[in-house]
C-alpha cells in the first residue's frame, strides 16, 4: 500500500447535507483518521452537532456567519474556524467550505435539536 492517496473533488459525486451539498474524501480509508469535505453551503442549512469528531472550516469562497452555539461569527475567505465536539452549528450565506472532519466524518453522528 502507498503511503499516500489522492482525491480529485471534480470527480466526487455530491451529496446532501444538513447545510447544502458536499463532496466527501477519506470517508472510506481503514485507518478512519480524518475525512475532507468539499462544502456549498444552502440557505436552508440546518444547526445541528456532532460528538464524535471536531470539524475545521476553511472558507474558500463568499462571506456570511457560521452560527456557532448561537453566536453568529463573521466569516470570509481564508477564515478557519474550530468546531469542538458538542458545539451547536450552521453556515449562513453563500459560500464554500473546505471542511476537515477528525476523526473521519460519522453520518450517523449528525444531532438536531
Amino acid at each position: 500500500m502507498s503511503g499516500y492517496k489522492k482525491v480529485s473533488f471534480s470527480e466526487l459525486e455530491p451529496i446532501a447535507c444538513p447545510c447544502g451539498t458536499t463532496k466527501r474524501a477519506f470517508v472510506d480509508l481503514p485507518e478512519r483518521d480524518a475525512s475532507v469535505h468539499y462544502l456549498k453551503v444552502s440557505k436552508e442549512a440546518k444547526i445541528h452537532y456532532h460528538k464524535t469528531f471536531v470539524e475545521f472550516y476553511t472558507i474558500l469562497e463568499g462571506e456570511g456567519f457560521l452560527e456557532l452555539d448561537g453566536e453568529m461569527v463573521p466569516v470570509k475567505p481564508l477564515d478557519t474556524i474550530k468546531i469542538c465536539k458538542g458545539t451547536r452549528h450552521r453556515a449562513v450565506g453563500e459560500m464554500t467550505i473546505l471542511n476537515v472532519a477528525v476523526p473521519t466524518f460519522d453520518p450517523t453522528d449528525e444531532h438536531f435539536d
